[in-house]
């Protein structure tokens, strides 16, 4: 619940934005004038100032300097029947987060509190940057730390916290979240902070792999087990023991190899394809999947026996816009990392820019605002990133919606021009990287192959 200064000089106004407010779930003080308004917010402390701007006395333009001076954290959404671009503009350069122009529905006046208050998280989240960073440093004063996993929000907190708690013990991790959340890295910390950090950390991508291929790699072949097998290989279970195996997109393993992998983690041995030796092994195993595991198992499309085997001690990964308050701190993480690699002075992200981002919906993740910011700094010319540049660095906004198919297409062909351009836009959120485009696709790299082929776009 937030606490929201309300000043408006109309009586069924003022009582009406109060009660749509207070149905939201917010604590609201209303007054009816600026000087009223300044006295309750030097006395009190506030999330949110709203104001009418044209007012007897004090006029909003005035309350916003004044508030501003007092706490320049604090977000202020204006209120006016007079909404002239020039008003706006020269309202949000003196500190304004957005204005609302009378008249105006509850649920547009609520989506716009809420993206202010946002918005004010944000800021203070990232004011509070370099304290949360020590102090995590200090806690976490081992081999690798959380210092490439960027977060202060509440969920990020509760993500260290199990993996503190979890990392000691070798009982099997499952890391649940959507691609670009950051799976790998958790798995990595996991292992780094376990007993078994001096140890291999081998990771298995298991969406990428056909059934005969995966089982070779996960547990090695003999010399002539099948043509091409001209030497021995030893399996990754192998070159993991005593440290940590990380099975990637665990949820695409075919059926026939998820009883092989079952007997592993319940006998901890196997043999190589083509061989007789049974081979004894002391892993750990993480494993991480974008899709719902028990709608598999339901579906009988994986194994119940292995899903439990797995998820012992599960770990979800909230998406990017679910945290929204570590965007700028991931922000600044990124400009200083990639710029460094650049030898570049790192630019800096107006608030305009900002506010931008944090509106966006981040389909792709911290993975997808990792590669706009290197993007950003190869890019920028200057020292600042304003709104003006995110069209280009966001990618060309015409294709950032889907183009609909002739009216004259068979249902058949309109499909097939939809997943074209999906296939399209995967590929330039991926860079052409065939095996991301699958994962952001939800396809196996055999299957967008096909597909490639199939549309001529290979």
């Amino acid at each position: 619940m937030s606490k929201i200064l309300l000043i408006e000089d109309d009586e069924t106004m003022r009582d009406g934005m109060s009660q749509v407010l207070k149905r939201a779930g917010h604590e609201v003080i209303s007054v009816f004038n600026g000087a009223d308004g300044i006295q309750s917010f030097s006395k009190e402390k506030f999330d949110l100032v709203i104001t009418d701007f044209k007012m007897e006395g004090m006029d909003g333009m005035e309350v916003l300097e004044k508030v501003k001076s007092i706490d320049e954290y604090i977000e202020i959404l204006m209120v006016t029947a007079y909404g002239s671009i020039d008003m706006a503009v020269e309202a949000m350069r003196k500190g304004a987060f957005d204005y609302v122009t009378k008249p105006f529905s509850p649920k547009e006046f609520i989506i716009r509190v809420e993206k202010a208050l946002k918005f004010r998280d944000a800021k203070k989240s990232e004011a509070r940057l370099g304290e949360e960073n020590k102090y995590l440093r200090q806690e976490l004063d081992i081999q690798y730390n959380f210092g490439e996993i960027v977060g202060a929000s509440e969920k990020m907190k509760n993500v260290f916290e199990r993996i503190q708690k979890i990392a000691k013990s070798d009982s099997s991790v499952m890391i649940y979240g959507e691609s670009g959340t950051g799976k790998e890295m958790v798995a990595r910390a996991t292992h780094f902070q376990s007993n078994r950090k001096d140890n291999a950390f081998v990771k298995v991508n298991c969406g990428a792999l056909a059934e005969g291929v995966l089982e070779s790699e996960f547990f090695g072949h003999e010399k002539g087990s099948f043509t091409g097998a001209i030497k021995r290989r030893l399996g990754r279970f192998e070159l993991a023991d005593k440290g940590t195996i990380f099975l990637d997109e665990v949820g695409d393993i075919p059926i026939g190899t998820q009883i092989k992998l079952l007997r592993v983690l319940q006998e901890k041995e196997f043999e190589r394809v083509g061989g007789e030796e049974t081979i004894s092994v002391d892993v750990r195993v993480i494993a991480a999947t974008n899709k719902n595991l028990m709608s598999l198992v339901e579906e009988g499309k994986f194994r119940e026996d292995l899903f439990y085997r797995l998820q012992v001690i599960p770990i979800e990964l909230p998406p990017l816009r679910e945290r929204t308050e570590d965007i700028p701190m991931l922000v600044e993480h990124f400009l200083e990392k990639k710029s460094l690699q650049l030898n570049k002075k790192p630019p800096r992200v107006n608030e305009m820019a900002l506010k931008e981002l944090l509106s966006y919906y981040w389909p792709g993740n911290v993975r997808e605002l990792e590669n706009l910011m290197e993007r950003a700094v190869v890019l920028c010319e200057g020292e600042e990133i304003g709104q003006n540049d995110l069209p280009i660095l966001l990618g060309d906004p015409n294709k950032s919606t889907l183009n609909l198919p002739r009216e004259d297409l068979s249902l058949d062909e309109a499909l097939e021009s939809l997943e074209s351009q999906l296939i399209g836009r995967a590929l330039e959120k991926s860079k052409g990287v065939k095996t991301e485009a699958a994962r952001i696709l939800g396809l196996k790299t055999s299957a967008l192959y096909y597909k490639l082929e199939k549309y001529g776009m290979i």
